[in-house]
């Protein structure tokens, strides 16, 4: 991961160019700068995406991949890329081009690469935001770390090997474990 020497601000990094070629988020105005994922993190991420667009009303809710903006907060700037997000579209605050709300749901797909304290740190954000729901898919181990917020905190309340699960926020939705993953 490459990272900026030069803090940004808010103001700043709306005025910068955007990069198609990599994923960048800024974490307490520090750009980080990622390489895209690698094959199985992007087949990982495309199943699960497609499972939840086939149960979910499009005309309620996004079913939204990588490659947008996700404003923790202005100051020191933070903005996140989640692998994938779900939102109810008349909750989403959408500001200067980039949501500036929290999702229903996030999704974090763990590549062999990414650290304890990157793990923790998004976790720390998505929790400051009040995300009811995060998963952490873990392609090598094949489980999904389901985390909910209560209390003011993301607690962990179930790691998924099989067997199905429904989402908090909505009930009705089931993944299937073993359905996510490449053959």
């Amino acid at each position: 991961m490459a990272t900026t020497s030069k803090l940004v601000t808010y103001d700043e990094w709306l005025n910068m160019p955007e990069v198609s070629d990599a994923i960048e988020e800024v974490v307490n105005g520090e750009i980080r700068i990622m390489p895209p994922w690698k094959l199985v993190h992007t087949l990982v991420a495309h199943a699960l995406k497609h499972i939840l667009e086939d149960q979910l009303d499009r005309k309620t809710f996004y079913v939204l991949g990588t490659q947008f903006g996700l404003v923790i907060r202005r100051d020191p700037l933070t903005s996140r890329v989640p692998d994938l997000a779900v939102f109810r579209k008349s909750n989403m605050v959408v500001l200067d081009g980039y949501v500036h709300s929290a999702p229903e749901l996030t999704v974090e797909v763990l590549s062999p690469g990414d650290t304890r304290s990157e793990r923790e740190g998004k976790l720390r954000d998505y929790e400051s935001l009040g995300v009811p729901e995060v998963w952490v898919l873990s392609p090598e181990a094949r489980t999904i770390e389901v985390l909910q917020f209560e209390n003011g905190k993301l607690r962990t309340v179930n790691v998924a090997r099989d067997g199905q699960l429904h989402l908090k926020q909505f009930p009705d939705v089931v993944v299937d474990v073993a359905s996510v993953w490449p053959d």
